[in-house]
């Protein structure tokens, strides 16, 4: 079944999972850029509990209404930089952080012009990783599950449980970012996201 969605930075959990539920997923070209979204920032877990990472944005002043195809990246920052070493720091330890470092690593050091260019990109490239076949287009059509993508979305959705770097200080914190599932479950991420119920 094809549905609509909008691309999210390095997409949470539940994002991947309703994916793979669907099976052929269409990006959304038209909806207009909205703040406080998982467009441009996702989570992960630092060794300071939840850590936010958030892609600058180049706000143009005399066009109102964006529309997410047409974001582009502030690249004057340091952001990615400043996101692989988050990463690094969070993830070097974990089980998978090097199995998956190579395919990665050029994400955060390559310069990038458009948001939904470098976010598609990213959840193809995952998906690559964990060896899921989905089928991916896009289309002008309204997005099914907008849900998804905001950040002050209040859900008690719950995920199960998985061995996470800093449990024993923190506990157990769901639906972070992909990169936590997979840097820290590694191959066995492919059969996590088949078995959650979206």
């Amino acid at each position: 079944m094809n549905a609509g969605v909008c691309p999210a930075y390095l997409p949470s959990i539940r994002y991947m999972a309703w994916i793979v539920a669907k099976k052929e997923v269409s990006f959304v070209l038209t909806n207009h850029y909205q703040k406080q979204t998982y467009r441009n920032r996702t989570e992960i877990y630092g060794a300071n509990g939840k850590l936010k990472l958030t892609i600058p944005i180049s706000h143009n002043k005399f066009q109102k209404n964006q529309l997410d195809s047409e974001v582009k990246i502030f690249n004057d920052s340091s952001w990615q930089r400043d996101h692989w070493k988050s990463l690094e720091s969070s993830y070097r330890s974990s089980p998978f952080f090097e199995f998956y470092e190579d395919d990665l690593y050029p994400f955060f050091h390559r310069r990038h012009e458009k948001l939904m260019d470098l976010n598609i990109a990213l959840i193809k490239k995952i998906f690559s990783l964990l060896e899921i076949v989905i089928k991916f287009k896009k289309t002008n059509e309204v997005d099914e599950f907008s849900e998804l993508i905001r950040a002050k979305q209040k859900t008690i959705y719950k995920i199960p449980t998985y061995h996470q770097v800093f449990n024993s200080k923190y506990g157990f914190i769901d639906n972070l970012s992909i990169l936590d599932l997979i840097f820290n479950v590694g191959p066995e991420s492919n059969n996590y996201l088949k078995k959650l119920q979206i």
